[in-house]
Formats: C-alpha cells, sequence, structure tokens
C-alpha cells in the first residue's frame, strides 16, 4: 500500500464506521448575535456572556446555581422522579427512547433540578430548568418538581426562587402536561400562606404553558436581556392575526417597557440583586 493517499484520514475513518472528531471540536463557539468567534473556555470563565456583545448565550442549569447560590449551600432533592410514558406515544420516535437517550447524553432524569440552597446566607427553595431536555418541556414530573420546590417553601417558611426555560407544555404527554399548569399555579397559592416572595427569574426562551402559569406568578419577575417570553411565539402570532408584529415584540426589553415584567437584569448581577429582592421582602 502506498504512504499516499487521495482520501483523507476523516474520510477513510469514515468508511470504516469509525468517527475521529477533530481536537479542535468543541473549543470555538460562534456568539447568536454579533457572530464573533470565542474561545469557548474564555466564554465560559465569561459565564457564558459574549464578551464582544454582551450576549447571554445559554447556561447549563446546574453551573447557574453554583454560581448563583452560596458555594456548597445547593441540595437537590427529588432525584429519583424520573417521567414515563403513560400515552405509549410515538412520533418519528417512541417518546420513551427519546427519554432514554437524552438521560445518557445529559446525564439529567427530567428538563427541571430542583431543592434548596442559601443566597448570602438566607435559605431558599430554589428550582431550574434544563433546557438541554427536550427543550425544557414541562410534563407530569417536570410539574411535581416545581409543585414540590413550592411545598418546601411553604414547609421551611422561606422563599422560593425559579429559573424558566421552557418551550412550554410537553406533547409526548398530551393532557397530563397541561395538568401541571393548574397543580404549579394550587401549589403556588398555597404557599402564597406563608407571606414569602416568590421570584421568577424567566430565561431565553420561556413560552407556552410555564410562561402562562407559574413563571408570571411571581412577586418581583425578573429576566435576563433580550429573553424571548410568551405564550405564543411570534411567527405563530403573526399568522394568526395576519399582522406585523413590533420590533422586539415578546422580547425582555419589550416587556419591561410595557409593565409585563419588572426588570432586566444582567447575568453577573442577578446574585447581588436577588440577595437585595430577598432582604427587602423576605
Amino acid at each position: 500500500m502506498p504512504w499516499f493517499s487521495k482520501k483523507p484520514r476523516i474520510a477513510r475513518a469514515e468508511a470504516n464506521g469509525k468517527q475521529q472528531p477533530s481536537r479542535m471540536e468543541g473549543l470555538w463557539a460562534k456568539c447568536e448575535s454579533c457572530d464573533e468567534i470565542i474561545y469557548r473556555p474564555e466564554l465560559e470563565k465569561n459565564w457564558n456572556i459574549c464578551p464582544a456583545c454582551g450576549h447571554h448565550a445559554p447556561w447549563p442549569a446546574r453551573t447557574r446555581l453554583a454560581n448563583l447560590l452560596d458555594s456548597g449551600s445547593f441540595l437537590e432533592n427529588d432525584t429519583r422522579l424520573e417521567p414515563l410514558d403513560p400515552l405509549g406515544f410515538a412520533d418519528a420516535k417512541r417518546y420513551r427512547d427519546r427519554l432514554r437517550t437524552t438521560r445518557k447524553s445529559l446525564g439529567e432524569a427530567d428538563a427541571f433540578i430542583g431543592g434548596l440552597g442559601k443566597i448570602d446566607g438566607r435559605t431558599v427553595s430554589v428550582g431550574c430548568f434544563v433546557f438541554e431536555f427536550m427543550g425544557g418541556s414541562m410534563g407530569s414530573v417536570v410539574g411535581e418538581k416545581v409543585a414540590r420546590v413550592f411545598e418546601r417553601a411553604w414547609e421551611q417558611k422561606c422563599p422560593a426562587i425559579i429559573f424558566s426555560a421552557s418551550g412550554g407544555a410537553r406533547m409526548q404527554e398530551g393532557i397530563f402536561s397541561l395538568m401541571q399548569m393548574a397543580k404549579t399555579s394550587a401549589a403556588l397559592a398555597r404557599f402564597r400562606e406563608v407571606r414569602k416572595p416568590y421570584v421568577s427569574v424567566m430565561l431565553h426562551p420561556t413560552t407556552g404553558g410555564v410562561a402562562a402559569s407559574f413563571a408570571w406568578l411571581g412577586d418581583v419577575i425578573i429576566a435576563e436581556p433580550k429573553a424571548l417570553i410568551g405564550f405564543a411565539g411570534p411567527r405563530v402570532i403573526e399568522q394568526t392575526i395576519r399582522q406585523k408584529l413590533p420590533p422586539g415584540f415578546q422580547r425582555a426589553e419589550f416587556l419591561v417597557e410595557h409593565g409585563m415584567i419588572d426588570s432586566i437584569i444582567h447575568r453577573k448581577e442577578l446574585r447581588q440583586k436577588l440577595s437585595q429582592v430577598l432582604g427587602l421582602l423576605a
């Protein structure tokens, strides 16, 4: 066999059924806002905020909690709750297979993490959506975990904080997913009895049944810059009403201008602002 070949090595590897990723793969990221190419370790060091334009890229849920809560204070609950397939749903892929694949690739049981933590020494019942898990969709287990955030806050007589990033109800669970809107709202209504604050932090995107239930029921509603927030998406609304929507419609800046949310806070300032809110209201 000659020492040279017309086929590149990567092609030969693919022909043999073996994929050999480049050593440079995953080292660089492209900003969705300004198209700047960023060295990924630098981006992660900067809390996934573009150093060129300040765009807030998605941030893993566990990393978010680790940075916003007191170091080592987070105690996760409900780790054994996992979704089932009550309808035997199948589209291009069976729901149970989709769940199994996603659990294996992400190492998460479902699209929500909840537990107890502290912010500047104050105990909070906190939860955060994992958007990478089927678009952060809310099925029966996610709804149960959200409800338990409020139930733990009721038991501990402490504030509740939820970071929402979701495409809405999980269609693979049908009516079971839609019932979670009422379930989470009822748990929140009970939590109101202890007269402690519920801070809702809306991330990009927060839409559908999550936005239409507990996410928009906070005593204080905060959003990250340029987060898309609403029930139906802009394209769906335009196709329904057959009108062009105003520029920036459903973005955080549009919503705060029209009184729909309380404040837009930069990611690096959020821990300090949450501490101030809890100090005033808790």
